[in-house]
């Protein structure tokens, strides 16, 4: 039945892909791992630098974009998290996802620390609810 999780988020995934794939294009790798595609290295270290959150790896669907290796290393149980709110909302996670964080200025809260998506995930690996595969 996994299958059917990988189709509900392929939508989002799809996105991920082809950001996965300009960073090969870019000099970037890519490893598979737990069920997903990491990709690293290329233009992602300017991408994501440019976030607001200036993060060190992004979940898009099946796919975790990082920095560099090292930062998948650290980020990997996070970014899992979000792999599995992917599994769930399937083509509706980024849509949610992005309304979370304008939820989250209008409430006068902060963009990336206080959208509820972020919250969960630190919430599951602060109290070890996911563990890696």
């Amino acid at each position: 039945m996994r299958w059917l999780l990988y189709l509900w988020a392929s939508p989002t995934t799809l996105l991920g892909l082809l950001l996965g794939g300009v960073a090969l294009l870019s000099g970037g790798r890519v490893q598979r791992r737990g069920g997903t595609l990491e990709f690293h290295g290329g233009w992602l270290g300017k991408l994501l630098a440019s976030t607001p959150a200036r993060a060190t790896a992004m979940t898009v669907g099946h796919v975790i974009l990082g920095r560099h290796p090292e930062g998948l290393d650290r980020c990997r149980s996070h970014e899992r998290v979000h792999v599995r709110q992917a599994e769930w909302l399937g083509p509706l996670f980024l849509p949610a996802y992005f309304g979370a964080s304008l939820w989250a200025v209008l409430r006068g809260k902060r963009l990336y620390e206080d959208n509820w998506f972020e919250v969960d995930a630190r919430r599951r690996c602060l109290h070890a609810e996911f563990l890696d595969d």
